[in-house]
């Protein structure tokens, strides 16, 4: 069994992959959600990757979820404890030595349009409750350089969402090539299946780390 280290994206908190981790446990796997410092005026990249490590400690058969601005973070983990597999969901995939701000410009993005693009196809209820938790990124991290001199050498997966109104599908698609020189999977719904579409996403997520090598720990 896999534990699926969960990375949350701009704004967010361990608390919107409630309910993923809730399902992976039921498929016998271990999840583990973290709260990234980023409200911390101080905390910056580093501080953010330590908080992962931190809460990962010394688990095994990691497979690291970055969502979102998670995209940013996720790869640090994997040159600070051994990954097996990195997945970003409709994530951002940073450049060495970029910054957040150029990264807009850099990636050739733009905006879908529609004014509702993170929770229109979240159940009410859950949308509210998101947009309640909500925290401001308010950290230092995002005004450093990226500080990765490449990307790391972990098996990368990326999925993206076809109805996403934050990052566009056919957009998506040219940022995972142009990035990462990869195909990416592609699932329905919009930019937060961790609400939306729990358990879809572990069907995804469980059948990634099903194709991971088995490892002999005898």
């Amino acid at each position: 069994m896999s534990t699926f280290v969960l990375v949350h994206g701009g704004g967010g908190s361990g608390w919107d992959w409630h309910l993923v981790a809730a399902e992976l446990r039921e498929r016998g796997h271990g999840a583990v959600a973290v709260d990234l410092p980023i409200d911390d005026r101080l905390a910056g990249w580093g501080e953010y990757a330590d908080t992962v490590v931190h809460a990962v400690g010394d688990r095994r058969e990691v497979v690291v979820v970055g969502h979102s601005l998670g995209g940013f973070t996720a790869p640090l983990v994997c040159g600070r404890i051994p990954v097996d597999l990195l997945v970003l969901v409709a994530a951002m995939i940073p450049a060495p030595g970029e910054l957040f701000s150029d990264w807009w410009t850099n990636t050739g993005y733009e905006s879908s349009g529609p004014d509702d693009v993170f929770y229109y196809d979240v159940p009410p209820a859950l949308a509210a409750e998101a947009s309640r938790r909500e925290r401001d990124e308010a950290s230092a991290a995002l005004q450093q350089p990226w500080p990765l001199e490449s990307w790391p050498d972990t098996p990368t997966r990326y999925l993206l969402c076809r109805d996403d109104r934050m990052f566009p599908a056919e957009w998506a698609r040219r940022h995972a090539r142009e990035r990462l020189g990869i195909e990416p999977d592609e699932i329905d719904g919009g930019h937060y299946p961790a609400l939306a579409r729990p358990r879809q996403l572990v069907d995804r997520l469980v059948a990634y780390a099903a194709e991971l090598p088995s490892v002999n720990l005898s």
